[in-house]
């Protein structure tokens, strides 16, 4: 079997966390700059590797004080650390188009390990020729375990954010010829 190699066709993809604030609702972010890499020789991709990188600078959540406080020290320090980054450990079948991605996520420096549960939505021929393969990916993080620390108390003595930072990532990767 030959390996294929895939990017991920940013156009067509998205990058999402969710963390709850006041702990009575969610706010959403994404990152609009990333890069993701693919390989794999089995037709399920059952073997595959899976590089990606995010560009901390690029986080939005529709209200730009929060993004810039995101982007601080108090955060993910955007200037002394640009980028997070996640490399595959294992890509297991668990049933039909559903996978266990294990990997390590590096934050400021600091690797975690981290699991995700993974949908192969398919593969399809674009207008253009090209062969895309889609997924779903979703999991969740310990932000606190990476160094982002910074929270609030309010006057009632209530959490303004949470630890528990939820992923939501719809990929579509390109195979490359």
């Amino acid at each position: 079997m030959s390996t294929k190699k895939w990017s991920i066709d940013p156009l067509h993809s998205e990058i999402h966390f969710k963390v709850k604030h006041l702990m009575i609702n969610t706010v959403t972010g994404s990152f609009k700059k990333f890069d993701a890499t693919l390989e794999n020789s089995a037709d399920d991709f059952s073997d595959a590797k899976i590089g990606f990188t995010a560009d901390i600078a690029s986080i939005e959540t529709g209200m730009e004080a929060r993004d810039n406080h995101l982007k601080s020290d108090d955060f993910f320090n955007a200037e002394k650390y640009p980028q997070l980054k996640f490399e595959s450990t294992g890509f297991t079948k668990t049933g039909d188009d559903k996978y266990k991605l294990k990997g390590n996520i590096t934050i400021r420096e600091t690797t975690q390990p981290i699991e995700l549960d993974v949908e192969y939505g398919g593969q399809m021929v674009d207008f253009y020729g090209n062969t895309k393969a889609g997924f779903e990916l979703v999991g969740k993080l310990s932000r606190k375990a990476f160094g982002l620390n910074w929270n609030g108390v309010t006057e009632a003595g209530g959490v303004v954010v949470s630890d528990e930072v939820k992923l939501v990532m719809n990929v579509q990767m390109q195979l490359q010829a």
